[in-house]
């Protein structure tokens, strides 16, 4: 399990690098993540630092740090 998180993440920090800023809806839909997975992912990418979240709304944004 630790290994498919790892590459999710993985596959988010890729496709923020080509995108910039996006919202976890995006990225859902981009990369054919499963909530429960993406959310995952996104939770690794900040306990890293590597990700900065910002709520507008009810839209999550995720971008690089």
């Amino acid at each position: 399990m630790v290994d498919k998180i790892g590459d999710d993440a993985g596959k988010v920090w890729n496709e923020l690098e080509l995108n910039g800023e996006m919202t976890t809806g995006a990225l859902k839909k981009s990369l054919e993540m499963s909530p429960f997975n993406l959310n995952v992912a996104v939770g690794w990418l900040a306990r890293e630092d590597k990700i900065a979240i910002s709520r507008q709304g009810n839209k999550i944004k995720v971008c690089l740090k």
